[in-house]
């Protein structure tokens, strides 16, 4: 195993009869110049080399006589927010493969770690096992960000009932469009991903196939996961609703009642307050205080009422529970309740750059 970092062009031949296998992995498609010159000695179709440098591209599976076309898509970001689908196409030939990652991010570090030691069991397969893992890689890297997305959903699931806020209700727009955008790259995904795990290709084993089922079905529980978060977040955006709404009629009650106290306060202030000549009560000594007491018996009746209906309380309004009905806790979720945790997923370390490996 021999690894080589930014080599020079002229260097980058397919491998003669009785070398090594050779791998060639490209970041980045900004130079389209650059790509040509690599592709030229492989031969790679024009039709093969406009899918990866034309992005972004269907997930596809397509053969050109003896090499074989694979384009897959990574999911891409450091949070909830920027969370997008990458491409990274695949170039399977005899005893040579070409990776072509649409960003700058060290995808296939794992890969070559693996490919180390003497031992190492990837050493002792061809390049269509190589490719295998490659979309292994690709794949596994979903959970980490899934992983992501569900913790940044539970957070928000806390806010909408407690604080729902106009920035809340962004945040749910935004990651609802980012979840969307997921599921439609990655459903063209699952039936390149099932072909090529059925249908025979001059380029790939029979025994690889059957390894190939494995990133298949991981992408069938991805979908699945984007599906469950898709119906999560359209929980989300009916409780931050019914949240505001709640809220609002909170807030027209505490108003309402405030009204109805003040409706017979303002009639006994209104009678008093004409201007006749002849009312027997404001000769009286003791009518001034009277009122007073009136106003505040009636005000302090009408308080007491609405507590013993449970309109208003200590501490802010409770909801409106008929006398003698117990209220009780919700029991707690059991073990069987509880969803299921998502598969363990590698980690994956960044580190920029482009590489030759044979």
């Amino acid at each position: 195993f021999r690894e080589e970092t930014n080599p020079a062009i002229q260097a980058i031949q397919p491998p003669a009869d009785g070398e090594e296998m050779i791998w060639i992995d490209i970041q980045g498609l900004g130079d389209e110049a650059l790509l040509r010159q690599v592709a030229e000695p492989f031969g790679i179709h024009p039709l093969a080399l406009e899918d990866i440098v034309n992005i972004p591209q269907r997930p596809k599976c397509e053969e050109y006589g003896d090499q074989l076309l694979i384009v897959v898509k990574e999911i891409h970001g450091d949070n909830p927010r920027e969370l997008e689908m990458h491409q990274v196409s695949i170039v399977l030939g005899p005893r040579y493969i070409l990776t072509f990652q649409q960003s700058h991010f060290d995808l296939f570090a794992p890969i070559r770690q693996r490919l180390q030691p003497a031992e190492a069991r990837l050493r002792n397969h061809g390049t269509d096992y190589l490719a295998y893992v490659a979309i292994d890689t690709v794949i596994d890297n979903y959970y980490s960000r899934l992983d992501m997305l569900g913790d940044c959903l539970e957070r928000w699931e806390e806010q909408a009932v407690s604080e729902p806020t106009p920035v809340l209700l962004q945040e749910l727009n935004l990651i609802k469009n980012r979840v969307a955008d997921l599921r439609r790259g990655l459903r063209p995904q699952i039936q390149a991903l099932q072909g090529l795990a059925r249908e025979q290709h001059s380029a790939v084993s029979q025994e690889v196939q059957l390894f190939l089922r494995d990133p298949s079905d991981h992408c069938v529980q991805t979908m699945e996961v984007l599906e469950m978060y898709r119906e999560m977040i359209s929980n989300l955006l009916n409780t931050y609703l019914t949240a505001v709404s709640q809220h609002t009629n909170d807030i027209m009650k505490i108003l309402t009642i405030i009204s109805s106290v003040f409706v017979p306060l303002t009639f006994i202030a209104g009678i008093y307050g004409m201007n006749f000549e002849h009312m027997p009560e404001l000769g009286n000594r003791w009518a001034y205080p009277f009122v007073w007491m009136t106003m505040i018996l009636v005000a302090g009746g009408m308080l007491h009422y609405f507590y013993r209906k449970r309109w208003i309380g200590v501490g802010g309004m409770v909801s409106a529970v008929p006398e003698g009905v117990q209220q009780t806790e919700p029991p707690p979720l059991t073990r069987d309740d509880r969803p299921a945790p998502l598969p363990n997923s590698h980690e994956i370390s960044p580190n920029q750059s482009t590489r030759r490996a044979g």
